[in-house]
């Protein structure tokens, strides 16, 4: 069933699951049972997920224009990881040059 909200002249607004055929009829006051209209502060929210489904929806909605990060770090970072980082197998020249064979053979190495 939809949750709607409704507004109490003097105790204000509150909210109460209807059936969708009796949403637009008043509703009394929790607090006084007074007759309260509906009012539509939010839109109505329909609870045919289950709780698990429903809480991953709002958090990609919440998330969605500015992502919590965990830390300053980027994902691998070697300090703050978990795992440790891969060590690379760098070949040492004679003459003083170093080539990274297993990084990327197809780039030139500075």
């Amino acid at each position: 069933m939809p949750t709607y909200d409704y507004l109490c002249a003097e105790h204000g607004p509150f909210q109460t699951h209807r059936p969708m055929s009796a949403s637009a009829d008043p509703v009394p006051c929790p607090a006084c049972s007074a007759p309260a209209p509906r009012a539509i502060l939010t839109a109505p929210q329909v609870g045919s997920l289950d709780g698990a489904a429903r809480h991953a929806h709002g958090v990609n909605e919440r998330s969605a224009d500015s992502p919590k990060r965990l830390s300053a770090h980027g994902p691998g970072c070697s300090c703050c990881s978990s795992g440790t980082k891969k060590s690379r197998k760098t070949l040492h020249r004679p003459d003083g040059s170093k080539s990274f064979p297993a990084a990327r053979p197809w780039m030139i190495s500075h």
